[in-house]
């Protein structure tokens, strides 16, 4: 089948928020509001022609910030509308009415994101005071402009005993899909780091609460953590190619997905620092093919999965080991897998 290649686009660094683990707020001195849109339709077009070029279809991820704070979102909205892009918003409630929702359905969004990083007081502690009950108000308001509701969970030590009421929760509300990623720290800020045992034991309980639930056809479980790969080839349900000549799943990374900030950059994967050119003066075509690109698809290069039966699938998440230990490729550091001692 046609692959797709995604776009996560940032349109704006503003937010109404000040997350805690939040890469923009963290990270960065200079807040960027977005580029003007005819620079952004340049943009546009130039993705659509990579596209072609590279036999994928596009999938684009509006977000931030939060994108619905960019000057010029509804003209950017319209120009995909007419290009017959489909895409989705990574973003919070804040912004978001039911007007808001069935504009944004007419416009060809498919899927709105927001995020429920733990119950009520963790989550208004991660995020901000009144976030919690804000989310979880206006999921009907996306599920009733007929748009997928998306709840995604940032995991971490803070609130990793919280995960499974957040499954609960997710399934009370008739959220469309639920999924979490790993909290990815800045290098040598790892108390937040769940051990690897932590880790498989979390994934277990995950399992096994997804499991009371599936026979309901309200909410889907999407194993959007590549860690979920091991797991199931541990417990004997994921098959495995033995050819070595492709990349079957795992991480995206310089695979089928780039990152394009606010300013033009374009990253590797906004996980971590990996500026690898800069729309419109390159093309996405050339800094898909560029040097840069190719550093993060040298796959015998990771110490640990390279030794490993799901290479291929899994991966891990390198951002995460980069953040903790400043390489790429060294082992994930909530991997359980024994590799030769590794």
């Amino acid at each position: 089948m046609k692959q797709y290649f995604t776009l996560q686009w940032h349109l704006t660094d503003n937010c109404d928020q000040r997350c805690k683990h939040c890469y923009i707020y963290q990270r960065k001195d200079v807040f960027y509001q977005g580029l003007p849109i005819e620079t952004l339709e340049l943009i546009l077009d130039d993705f659509i022609t990579f596209c072609k070029k590279t036999d994928k279809y596009p999938s684009i991820s509006l977000t931030g910030g939060d994108p619905l704070l960019y000057r010029s979102f509804w003209d950017l909205t319209e120009l995909l509308r007419k290009k017959k892009i489909y895409f989705n918003i990574l973003g919070n409630s804040f912004h978001l009415s039911p007007e808001t929702a069935k504009k944004l359905k007419d416009k060809g969004c498919q899927h709105y994101q927001m995020s429920i990083d733990g119950m009520k007081e963790t989550h208004d502690f991660l995020r901000k005071q009144g976030s919690f009950d804000d989310t979880l108000n206006k999921i009907s308001c996306i599920n009733n402009a007929g748009l997928r509701s998306v709840i995604m969970t940032t995991v971490s030590r803070v609130n990793a005993n919280q995960i499974t009421d957040i499954i609960e929760l997710a399934v009370k509300y008739k959220v469309s899909k639920f999924a979490f990623a790993r909290y990815c720290p800045n290098h040598n800020e790892g108390e937040n780091i769940m051990s690897p045992v932590e880790y498989k034991e979390l994934l277990e309980n995950c399992w096994n609460t997804f499991s009371k639930y599936k026979d309901q056809r309200a909410t889907l479980f999407v194993l959007k953590d590549h860690l979920w790969k091991l797991f199931l080839y541990e417990k004997g349900m994921l098959s495995i190619d033995t050819n070595n000549d492709y990349i079957a799943d795992g991480c995206h990374c310089a695979i089928s997905h780039m990152t394009l900030l606010p300013d033009g950059t374009i990253y590797a994967c906004r996980r971590f620092e990996s500026p690898v050119g800069k729309v419109p003066e390159m093309t996405f075509f050339d800094i898909f093919k560029n040097e840069e690109m190719e550093k993060y698809r040298q796959f015998n290069m990771f110490e640990a999965c390279s030794k490993c039966p799901v290479l291929n699938y899994c991966r891990g998440c390198p951002a995460v080991s980069f953040g903790v230990s400043g390489t790429f490729y060294s082992k994930d550091p909530q991997c359980w897998y024994k590799h030769n001692n590794i």
